[in-house]
């Protein structure tokens, strides 16, 4: 992949949580960049502070040192060039698909005849033209997590992050889901910062995949995925994405059993 501008820039990020008279350190001196139009994927076991780096990244979560920079200025809280999905599509029920994507320009005051428009244009580009009246109880859980796609990027925001975004969907519409977000990016070609427990999901979709240790989480390795674009559900049946999907497994089990080991040896042998 051709280097492109810096959009992200963490340097010896760590984040301690303080609960109680005890403290838990979640981040252990992260450090990475993500370039311009990149599609960046995060790995890594459960608990190793993946959704902790990715609220740092947004401005809602302090760091306890380190640095965090979007496009060279330092992230000190919430940033208007963020959007932001999570793994709950989070719609207000009692506002249609069109309002929901719109809330951000309501909260931010910007001129709504504007975006309305711009917000048309989304749904076309979501997979969702025609659906802009409609209720949440009246969308499928992929068509939720659409709408909350559009709403990130209602107001064009420079970098995209999404936190397992697809991981309370069953594995059929995961699936499509992930064709889908593909095509949007590819149409949008946002810088994205995308995380996922699914390793295969990671391998398909992203440039490259950092994989974090358990916790305290650190960079074991980030891994360049040399596959063509586009890509298709053929891809996955190559030997060259066989190979990137194992280095990965095998990394992580590895990590996995270390620290097993580590923590049977701290409270010894039964």
């Amino acid at each position: 992949m051709e280097r492109k501008t810096k959009i992200i820039e963490v340097d010896q990020l760590t984040k301690v949580y303080a609960a109680k008279g005890n403290e838990v350190l979640a981040l252990d001196r992260v450090s990475f960049d993500v370039f311009e139009q990149e599609f960046f994927c995060i790995v890594g076991p459960s608990g190793c502070g993946k959704t902790t780096l990715l609220k740092i990244l947004a401005g809602l979560l302090p760091r306890t040192s380190g640095k965090v920079l979007l496009r060279g200025e330092t992230v000190e809280g919430p940033q208007e060039n963020i959007g932001m999905v999570f793994q709950s599509p989070v719609l207000l029920k009692w506002r249609t698909a069109l309002r929901n994507v719109l809330l951000p320009i309501e909260v931010q005051k910007l001129d709504m005849a504007t975006y309305r428009q711009h917000a048309f244009s989304l749904f076309d580009l979501i997979g969702l033209k025609g659906f802009e009246d409609k209720f949440p109880r009246e969308l499928s859980g992929g068509m939720q997590q659409r709408v909350a796609i559009g709403r990130a990027l209602i107001y064009n925001p420079a970098l995209l992050l999404m936190d397992e975004p697809f991981g309370a969907l069953d594995a059929i519409t995961r699936e499509e889901m992930s064709h889908e977000l593909l095509r949007i990016w590819d149409k949008t070609r946002k810088t994205l910062i995308f995380i996922t427990h699914n390793i295969t999901e990671a391998v398909f979709l992203g440039d490259r995949v950092a994989v974090l240790t358990p916790r305290p989480g650190r960079i074991a390795r980030i891994i360049n995925i040399d596959l063509p674009r586009p890509r298709t559900a053929d891809i996955k049946l190559t030997q060259r994405f066989s190979e990137l999907s194992k280095e990965i497994y095998d990394l992580i089990s590895s990590m996995c059993r270390d620290k097993a080991d580590q923590n049977q040896a701290f409270i010894g042998e039964p």
